[in-house]
């Protein structure tokens, strides 16, 4: 566990600065890709250089969270910023698209190892009153990334060897490896525990064949799509095997068995495939239908930025006054009443109302993301709570992926079922997007069109966003008894 003699202030700068490192590079490479894609060629494998990275990452977080509970969390924190900054180097010298693509996976493992790890470091550090308060310092870490990393981008784009996009980890990430070398202190771990290889094997093969059947889904051949889900479906069932009979599981089945963990990772699940349909989608209804600029939509978007770590900084005053559980239903009706806001949207409608509904959106997202971290730290000791931070990781990530997969399915569904109105094409929708469309007349049909789809996709982010209500109803108030049998 984690020694009383670590510098918690300069543990936490040196979390906040991994997880910068890792915020930042989502906005800053979607900002330089383009120019990148035009000197590296393939095209065609574009969206790759996305996939990859969010694949490797969502199918290491819990594997690397269960290796935390055995060999402690320093080392593999160290071991995450050094294969992260070894394949930041590394795609600062890609050569091809494929080798972009290769060195993007590796920075994603690299990512799957920080991100739960550094957030189970905050767990065993502070107690839950004082955790929700270090929570909204690392929510605030990623709204500003979410600014600065466009920006960033665009300067260094402009300014020097797109390579820079990847190589400015680098001194952030030596920065933070030595804070966690000098100020975090853990006591040597004498545990010996067998690895489970095999399980660890098949659960990032599932995992990855479920990741490619949803983000591969639109462009890949329905023979494709349909030979990743077997190989998820089998690799899934012998990993399910496999960890029934292995004596050190790598994902430990009971750990999802238990009620406060499988609650707080259904509704953080489900809050962030709504969440994901506001930030996909929100820019695009304010642009093409309410014909506004994409400097308003902007704004309309960043109101979710705001939102998110205010929500998260003032649930730790709250803590100790309303418990976890109310603050996390009360979060949990933020999100739905939210996406109604957008619901009503309607082409005559102010900006304001769909920055309205982003805020409030974002104000629930920050108080279930921190309560449900809390409650699922809170409900093991010292030696699961790697794997239980992880497995909260993996829920949002997955949820993202999902949402993205689903409320396009619906988009697209919206625009090809048009109610009689020709179907938009995407050379269309992007004429729009980028006011290159010509005859006004047209332009109408088309925003009719758009107005319909995404509003369409508007009321099924509001049914996923109402089922968070039913998961934080399930959550059993927890956080007292799990603080009598805390062991660290």
């Amino acid at each position: 566990m984690t020694h009383p003699g670590s510098n918690r202030a300069l543990v936490i700068a040196a979390v906040m600065a991994s997880m910068a490192m890792i915020a930042i590079e989502a906005t800053i490479v979607s900002t330089a890709m383009p120019q990148i894609a035009a000197q590296l060629g393939q095209l065609n494998l574009y969206s790759w250089v996305f996939s990859s990275f969010l694949l490797a990452q969502t199918a290491t977080t819990v594997i690397f969270g269960k290796l935390s509970d055995i060999y402690g969390r320093k080392p593999i924190i160290l071991l995450g910023i050094a294969i992260f900054l070894a394949a930041s180097v590394l795609a600062g010298f890609a050569w091809s698209m494929p080798s972009m693509i290769a060195f993007r996976l590796l920075q994603g493992i690299g990512a799957g190892a920080i991100q739960p790890v550094t957030m189970t470091v905050v767990g065993d550090l502070f107690p839950g009153a004082e955790r929700g308060k270090v929570q909204g310092y690392l929510a605030s870490v990623w709204a500003l990334s979410a600014v600065v990393g466009p920006l960033l981008g665009s300067v260094i784009v402009h300014n020097l060897p797109w390579a820079w996009i990847f190589w400015i980890n680098v001194p952030i990430g030596l920065a933070a490896a030595l804070g966690f070398v000098v100020f975090l202190h853990e006591e040597k771990r004498s545990r010996g525990a067998s690895v489970d290889i095999l399980g660890a094997g098949l659960f990032a093969v599932s995992i990855a064949a479920l990741m490619i059947a949803l983000t591969e889904a639109e462009g890949a051949t329905a023979a494709h799509t349909m030979l990743a889900v077997a190989i998820f479906v089998v690799s899934l069932m012998l990993f399910l095997r496999q960890e029934r009979r292995a004596e050190a599981p790598m994902v430990s089945l009971d750990l999802w068995r238990q009620r406060p963990i499988a609650a707080a990772n259904v509704a953080t699940f489900l809050a962030s495939m709504a969440i994901m349909g506001l930030t996909t989608f929100l820019p695009m209804y304010v642009q093409t239908v309410l014909n506004r600029s994409a400097v308003v939509a902007g704004f309309a978007l960043t109101m979710l930025l705001i939102g998110w770590p205010a929500a998260a900084t003032l649930a730790s005053r709250l803590f100790p006054r309303f418990g976890l559980r109310r603050i996390m239903i009360f979060g949990s009706v933020c999100i739905p009443l939210g996406a109604f806001l957008l619901v009503l949207l309607m082409p005559g409608s102010s900006p304001i109302q769909a920055g309205a509904g982003s805020l409030v959106m974002g104000f629930g997202m920050g108080l279930i993301s921190i309560c449900s971290l809390v409650i699922i730290q809170e409900s093991v000791g010292w030696s699961g709570r790697g794997s239980a931070t992880a497995s909260n990781i993996f829920a949002r990530n997955l949820g993202s992926t999902l949402g993205a997969a689903v409320l396009g399915a619906v988009l697209s569904y919206g625009l090809a079922n048009s109610g009689g109105a020709d179907a938009v094409t995407p050379d269309q929708l992007r004429g729009l997007l980028d006011g290159t469309g010509t005859a006004l007349a047209a332009q109408s049909s088309i925003r009719l069109v758009l107005q319909n789809a995404l509003h369409l996709t508007f009321v099924v982010m509001f049914l996923i966003a109402a089922l968070i209500i039913l998961a934080c109803l399930y959550v059993p108030g927890v956080i007292r008894r799990a603080e009598a049998v805390r062991e660290g």
